[in-house]
């Protein structure tokens, strides 16, 4: 186990040795399109897959319930956790579209869509990005350098890739974002 814990440590301190200040700089821009779209009566509307479906409920479950204050509650919810309309979509349309029909249903252009993607070729997030897209709804993909070979780029306001191939240290990455936006989120809402 120690081995293994080491070989994550390192990677990490790889990674954020890796980070430049353009990182940096698009991680604010995330912020700054939060905050403005929660100052705006929007909210911030979570997606992903699999382990970044559970990144998108825990990031939603923060802003709605609290991260480090005790608040107001932050609007926000995840398009992963209600299985009903997951599934009857999946089976009376399409797995690409179970993301898509409920921003078509619940979104407004006053909202901020968060999509979580490893690897941003999900057919589903790139579908429920066109969307919100059409809705006027800001669009941002929290993914990795995997992206870049990706030509769905146009379909979000802000790209911010994680650089790194290694899908744990991705997925670390992209929770400790979202921590960091939660956080910001905070400190702008409670000035």
């Amino acid at each position: 186990m120690y081995k293994y814990l080491n070989n994550e440590l390192d990677e990490l301190n790889s990674l954020f040795k890796k980070t430049d200040s353009s990182f940096k700089n698009n991680v604010t821009k995330l912020s700054d399109l939060a905050v403005n779209s929660i100052n705006n009566k929007g909210k911030i509307i979570f997606c992903g897959n699999g382990g970044s479906a559970a990144d998108s409920q825990h990031l939603a479950a923060e802003l709605v319930v609290r991260f480090e204050k005790f608040r107001k509650s932050i609007p926000a919810l995840a398009l992963t956790v209600d299985t009903s309309i997951i599934t009857a979509c999946a089976n009376d349309y399409s797995y690409d579209e179970i993301f898509s029909r409920q921003v078509e249903s619940l979104g407004k252009k006053e909202d901020l869509l968060i999509c979580i993607s490893t690897s941003g070729a999900s057919k589903n997030i790139h579908k429920v990005a066109k969307t919100a897209r059409v809705m006027g709804i800001k669009t941002v993909l929290l993914s990795s350098i995997k992206f870049a070979n990706n030509n769905n780029s146009d379909l979000y306001n802000l790209v911010i890739a994680v650089p790194s191939l290694i899908t744990s240290t991705i997925q670390t990455s992209h929770i400790m974002i979202g921590h960091a936006l939660c956080r910001e989120i905070e400190s702008q809402l409670l000035n």
